[in-house]
């Protein structure tokens, strides 16, 4: 069928686009911008802040260019005297009502209105007035929401609502009394919230955040009684040089491993080696299944957002889960037990810190099931964000370190545990080791190309030994819904199932450097940060989790097999059916 193209003129400029443009994508085709708050991308076009206003000749007042379609014809004025006082008039007034702490808010310097204030001069507040006040809700383990910096443009209702199928917050009253909260004004923590923090990657200024808790690192670090240790996620190497201006999906595994040294950790070990571990313990407990015909489609559970989204929504589907541990979970066990051992240290002196993507982490570190012998497996969890924190305070220049390597002996990893940060990574490792038990032998094949890209869900059938097992790699709770319901419906017949929480998996997690509206318009920040992961996949000497030496060492050493006692002591837990709503 063919395109219906139209021919208007921006700023004098003609441009040729298809029927149902809207005049903001038309500007970005001839390289003019216009300013957005509330805008974002297929998620949240709406048009509530204004400040994407422009004039189109022959009409009365202004037209909301991120809504408004374009005519042949038409011409259009981006920045006459009348748009960009309208525009100064839009900022000043939301500023009005907006907190003043900008020196000390965690988005200063990457907040989408403190850089449209200082673009558009707008430095003093000409309608000074009444301020609302709304108290601060950081009761969440994981999320803070502070209202009081909230500018209503609804991005964090649409992700949760419409990319998330969540709904746990939404706009409540009406005028000067509107805000953004949850049912019944409660906090996040007791509603339906999955901690999956999709909320802050959306949010244009400091209104909600991380529950900030490097200030206990700081503590530890400075204590010669405690002996700490740093692990840091696959997804987290490829992200947190954007936080230094370098280029996204810059892999920078090195200097990260330098800073962590700098800052004074006692040992600078990869999650990836727990990804590996995780991998042995979970291919061979669906292996078990998949002989068995028991308990399938067996899906994965290292994605602690999406395992509380299971423990709210779908209960009678928690037999299905894996009783793996996260890699971090995993490997913080090891660490205050093995480790411990070995090197004889006493494991109450031992802190473990996670260097995470998510910020559902900080949810699971807390739940009652990560101890062994009353010890938490992880003490304290920081994001990508959290870290670049750290580094900047000790004032590391970041960009001008030179590389290191993790720590002997629990900083050797596959590729395999590199590629658990993206969508389909996790099956794809577990397939890779699944195949040499199932077939008994090593086999050449390491890719499963089946389960890659960027699609929500990725439906796929894998043959092994002459058998077929029908899998779905599936990120985003949306997508998770939609799977689930096949499953409790008896519509599918998968026998394996990946879900992560955060729509691309870990690398686009919560706790990753927040990108503006404008950046995630035309930068696919997803495919950069996986790609990187799968260039590290590609460029390791090994490449099946089974084959790492140190894991071959422990479970020889002390864990005897997977699946083992000890390995299901320390390295494997349970699930509980949990209340959507806490009533008090």
């Amino acid at each position: 069928m063919e395109e219906n193209l139209v021919t208007l003129t921006i700023d004098g400029e003609k441009v040729t686009v298809p029927e149902g443009t809207t005049i903001l994508n038309a500007a970005k085709k001839v390289g003019i911008d216009i300013p957005t708050l509330c805008y974002l991308k297929e998620i949240n076009e709406v048009g509530d802040c204004r400040m994407c206003i422009v004039e189109v000749e022959g009409r009365r007042g202004f037209a909301t260019s991120c809504i408004q379609t374009v005519e042949d014809g038409m011409i259009v004025h981006t920045h006459t005297p009348n748009v960009l006082e309208a525009r100064r008039v839009i900022l000043d007034l939301i500023i009005s009502n907006h907190a003043k702490d900008c020196l000390t808010c965690t988005r200063s310097g990457n907040c989408e209105l403190q850089a449209l204030a200082t673009k558009f001069n707008v430095l003093n507040v000409d309608f000074p007035g009444e301020m609302s006040e709304h108290k601060i809700d950081n009761i969440s383990p994981s999320i803070v929401r502070d209202f009081n910096k909230c500018i209503l443009c609804r991005r964090c209702v649409a992700v949760c609502k419409n990319v998330q199928c969540i709904g746990a917050i939404d706009c409540i009253n009406r005028g000067f009394e509107s805000c953004i909260s949850t049912v019944g004004d409660k906090s996040l923590n007791d509603v339906n919230c999955t901690n999956c923090g999709q909320c802050i990657e959306a949010c244009p200024t400091g209104a909600l955040h991380e529950k900030e808790t490097i200030n206990d690192v700081w503590i530890k670090l400075k204590d010669p009684d405690y002996y700490v240790v740093v692990q840091t996620a696959p997804a987290v190497r490829v992200a947190l040089g954007e936080e230094f201006g370098m280029e996204i999906g810059t892999n920078v595994a090195g200097k990260m491993v330098t800073a962590l040294k700098r800052l004074g950790f006692n040992k600078v070990f990869d999650t990836n080696t727990g990804a590996d571990f995780t991998i042995m313990e979970e291919a061979n407990e669906f292996v078990e299944r998949f002989k068995a015909n028991d308990n399938l489609p067996m899906i994965t559970s290292c994605s602690p957002g999406w395992v509380k989204y299971i423990e709210m929504n779908y209960p009678e589907l928690l037999p299905h889960l894996s009783s793996c541990k996260s890699p971090h979970e995993m490997f913080g066990a090891l660490i205050k037990t093995y480790y411990a051992e070995k090197e004889n240290i006493d494991p109450k002196k031992i802190y473990v810190v996670s260097v995470m993507p998510c910020i559902a982490k900080k949810f699971e570190r807390e739940r009652p099931e990560m101890k062994n012998d009353g010890l938490w497996n992880v003490d304290n969890v920081i994001t990508t964000r959290e870290l670049s924190r750290m580094i900047k305070q000790a004032n590391i220049e970041f960009t001008k370190l030179e590389d290191s390597k993790f720590d002997d002996p629990m900083g050797e990893a596959t590729g395999a545990g590199a590629i658990f940060g993206t969508t389909g990574g996790v099956m794809e490792a577990a397939l890779r080791t699944a195949q040499d038990i199932l077939t008994g032998e090593n086999l050449d094949k390491i890719n499963f190309e089946q389960v890659r890209g960027e699609k929500g869900i990725k439906r796929a059938t894998i043959e092994i030994d002459g058998k077929e097992i029908k899998v779905v790699a599936v990120s985003g709770l949306s997508n998770a819904k939609t799977v689930l319901e096949e499953i409790k419906q008896g519509k599918a017949d998968y026998q394996f199932v990946e879900i992560m929480a955060c729509p691309g998996g870990c690398i686009m997690g919560g706790g990753q450097p927040i990108k503006s509206s404008k950046v995630r318009a035309e930068v696919d920040v997803q495919k950069l940060r996986a790609n990187a992961l799968y260039s590290i996949d590609e460029k390791s000497t090994i490449r099946k989790s089974h084959e790492n030496p140190i894991l071959k060492k422990i479970y020889a050493e002390y864990l005897e097999k997977p699946g083992s006692k000890l390995a299901h002591e320390l390295l494997h837990t349970k699930y509980t059916p949990r209340e959507k709503y806490k009533i008090k």
